[in-house]
């Protein structure tokens, strides 16, 4: 009998022990359902190789308009910067990321369309982008017409140059590479006469320090781009807490401080920041 006492105010001590202990939480919140944040982290993916947008510099900082997009979100969410971590997902790998929770949200140059949101659900635009061309500054082609028999790049398996060959210049050269960075080298050393991708991509390696001044962006808004921040599927909580951090983003000005930070240098003529769930088609 006297051990059966024992062994039952054991149970009860070990029952109070792991109550609390399921109280506690863990350190590694990634809900960001709170409004503090509190002592836990949110993981935010993003690009890791694109200029002005989401890049991870040598020193292990991040910089670009999404990462400042990211953090002021993050921060609206309730999280300080050092309780941010930025997760790299690459553009074939977002929709699973999101459905295993390896990230709450990314931001990643992720336009929205009818097809993703089977998947996903998108808070925003954040941003309205155009398929464009990069030339250099002493460029003569001003228009879509002029890339007929000049090089034109683009990435392996992107459709961007093989719509402006199918639409506009039928006769245009196309050159593939396995990243923009290898175009936008081409076009500075002469093997290309234009790289074409979304405006916003391009002007962010136009604004590098090694090429200011020497390319220009054609202007052509050949596409429309509506960035959205993707969020798993059927998390209408944190759409609508992105949603409100970017309004208020754009109403205190941090929205076009961020524009002017990673595009200026390019002279990059974008869009207003665009309204809430209005897709541009």
């Amino acid at each position: 009998m006297k051990l059966r006492k024992v062994t039952a105010a054991s149970a009860a001590v070990l029952a109070l022990s792991l109550a609390a202990t399921a109280c506690g939480g863990s350190d590694d919140d990634n809900s960001g359902s709170g409004s503090s944040g509190g002592g836990g982290k949110i993981k935010v993916g993003i690009k890791y190789d694109q200029p002005g947008l989401g890049l991870k510099k040598p020193d292990g900082s991040f910089s670009g308009f999404d990462v400042d997009v990211a953090t002021y979100v993050a921060k609206e969410l309730g999280y300080k910067p050092d309780q941010i971590e930025f997760v790299e997902t690459k553009s074939a790998d977002r929709e699973n990321a999101l459905a295993r929770g390896d990230v709450k949200y990314i931001v990643a140059t992720y336009s929205i369309t009818d097809e993703r949101k089977q998947k996903v659900d998108f808070a925003g635009p954040y941003l309205l982008a155009h398929q464009d061309l990069l030339v250099k500054s002493d460029s003569d082609v001003t228009k879509g017409t002029d890339l007929n028999g000049k090089k034109l790049c683009s990435v392996t398996g992107s459709t961007s140059a093989q719509n402006v060959q199918k639409s506009i210049a039928p006769k245009a050269n196309l050159k593939e590479y396995s990243s923009y960075s290898e175009c936008v080298a081409a076009l500075q050393s002469g093997a290309v006469d234009a790289v074409t991708t979304d405006d916003s991509i391009l002007a962010g390696f136009a604004s590098q320090d090694q090429y200011k001044g020497k390319f220009k962006l054609a202007g052509l808004k050949l596409s429309n781009e509506n960035y959205g921040i993707g969020v798993k599927k059927g998390d209408t909580v944190t759409v609508d807490k992105i949603n409100k951090a970017l309004e208020k983003m754009e109403s205190d000005g941090s929205w076009q401080k961020a524009v002017d930070t990673n595009f200026g240098p390019a002279d990059y003529k974008n869009e207003q920041a665009p309204k809430i769930g209005q897709i541009v088609k």
